[in-house]
């Protein structure tokens, strides 16, 4: 006996609202990463300054974590699958 499958369907303005939705990037404290990779990481695929990039592995370092970027959910997981390639803990919420 065939199994029936319902077809879901959504308007544009409902499938653009579910694009604007808005995911941060997390980078997680570990015991392995050291702060200059950490720094540097920040430097070279997210594009942040010096400067920036020591506030945030600082951060990361004393709060244990810190959301590092926004934006939609195909962007973060992006820079996720990067960064995890680079050794750093990191998560999209």
């Amino acid at each position: 006996m065939p199994t029936e499958t319902q077809e879901e369907t959504f308007t544009l303005e409902e499938l653009l609202a579910g694009l604007k939705e808005v995911h941060r990037l997390i980078l997680w404290n570990d015991d392995f990463n050291t702060f200059d990779h950490v720094i540097h990481c920040m430097m070279k695929y997210l594009d942040y300054s010096e400067s920036q990039a020591e506030k945030i592995a600082w951060k990361v370092h004393t709060e244990g974590k810190c959301a590092v970027l926004e934006g939609s959910f195909t962007e973060m997981e992006i820079y996720r699958k990067i960064l995890q390639q680079e050794g750093l803990t990191v998560s999209v919420e």
